[in-house]
């Protein structure tokens, strides 16, 4: 999901790149839903295998959602940050991966506030500080793919890349996660995992495949001239009496 994420992401950046004003942010806008669509699915995708002996989980809606809000709002304004400085390579890099790694991080610690259970949850500090690390590398690698990858492959290859780096801060986080289980027995708030996370990871991940569809099936205006300039030139034929 974090990958067809990035690579739905990308393709709108290549998109926006050529464009300007309004088309371009327009673009650039889309691009962000997909990207933290596709991370934030993917996080609560992984987290539908999340068990604890001896306890329930629930997830809190309000903090689940806000998650989803966050993740949107910081990669807006890291694909934002390339639009505006996409011919400063070096600071377009720097704030956006920084801005949109934090970003990121905030997302999946947000989504495991949300979690309910009978017990606490504790984290390793270090292994925390490792995960936000490799949020702020993807981060990067997703934006300097965005300003640098144009064809399709290197475009399919960079969102696996991206793919790995989110999957892994993803489970470098969670392998930071102590839960200590009480016991008490009591009710918990929230909704389950298949009463709120199921239908609304189905909803985007179905917004993200049909998207992707229609963006790959739709070539960009460079990759139509450069068609054109490659397409052989037909001899024809006069005809002979």
């Amino acid at each position: 999901m974090a990958s067809i994420g990035a690579a739905l992401g990308l393709r709108c950046t290549v998109r926006a790149l050529d464009l300007q004003g309004r088309a371009r942010r327009n673009w650039l806008l889309t691009a962000s839903v997909a990207i933290a669509s596709g991370i934030w699915t993917m996080h609560f995708v992984a987290m539908l295998g999340f068990r604890v002996a001896g306890t329930p989980i629930r997830y809190d809606i309000p903090l689940t959602l806000l998650s989803l809000l966050v993740a949107v709002v910081v990669v807006s304004a890291g694909m934002l940050t390339v639009g505006h400085y996409a011919h400063a390579r070096f600071r377009a890099l720097t704030l956006g991966g920084l801005g949109t790694g934090f970003g990121v991080a905030a997302m999946h610690y947000l989504g495991m506030a949300a979690l309910r259970l009978d017990g606490s949850v504790g984290y390793d500090a270090t292994r925390v500080a490792f995960s936000v690390l490799i949020a702020v590398a993807a981060a990067t690698a997703a934006l300097w793919a965005a300003l640098s990858v144009r064809g399709i492959t290197g475009a399919v290859v960079a969102s696996l890349v991206m793919g790995l780096a989110v999957s892994s801060m993803h489970y470098t986080g969670m392998s930071a996660v102590r839960v200590t289980v009480s016991g008490d027995g009591a009710v918990l708030p929230g909704a389950t995992a298949m009463e709120f996370i199921f239908p609304l990871t189905v909803v985007l991940g179905s917004f993200l495949f049909l998207t992707s569809a229609f963006v790959a099936l739709s070539p960009t205006a460079r990759e139509r001239a450069d068609a054109a300039m490659a397409r052989p030139v037909e001899e024809i034929e006069l005809p002979t009496r």
